[in-house]
């Protein structure tokens, strides 16, 4: 189950959408460079698949990568199927750590307003930075198996 990243996104706020820089550097056990949501915490790095953002546009919304304030936006890799605690290798170098599926929102940000839904809190999921690198738009991303 191999898939691709589409967009590396960043903000300098929380609550807001998220924009596309192409590529960073994520940093062990902080996320990614520069990024508002990075700190030593269990969610630093957060992930939403492309299925998931063409789903709301399906619904009308105009929504694209960064809209629901992911980090990294993939593409054919189911990643709810990722158990928490398993291990993906973004790139050559960086690797990541499941530690959650989906979100608790307790009031609608500036994200749900813009976009008029969000699905981060249904279909996103977080990770922490076990290993650190750059991270760029075209790059693999893969689950990482016991045997290495």
């Amino acid at each position: 189950m191999q898939g691709t990243v589409v967009a590396v996104c960043t903000s300098d706020r929380k609550g807001i959408r998220k924009r596309n820089v192409g590529e960073a550097r994520l940093k062990a056990d902080w996320g990614i460079e520069d990024d508002a949501h990075a700190a030593n915490w269990h969610r630093q790095v957060s992930l939403l698949a492309m299925e998931s953002i063409d789903k709301m546009r399906q619904k009308g919304l105009n929504v694209g990568p960064g809209s629901f304030a992911e980090n990294l936006t993939t593409q054919d890799i189911n990643l709810l199927a990722l158990p928490i605690g398993s291990r993906v290798r973004v790139g050559s170098e960086t690797e990541l750590e499941i530690t959650q599926h989906g979100k608790i929102c307790h009031e609608h940000c500036a994200v749900y307003y813009a976009a008029g839904d969000c699905v981060m809190p249904r279909e996103g999921i977080f990770a922490r930075v076990l290993k650190e690198g750059r991270v760029k738009v075209g790059d693999a991303i893969e689950p990482v198996g016991d045997e290495e």
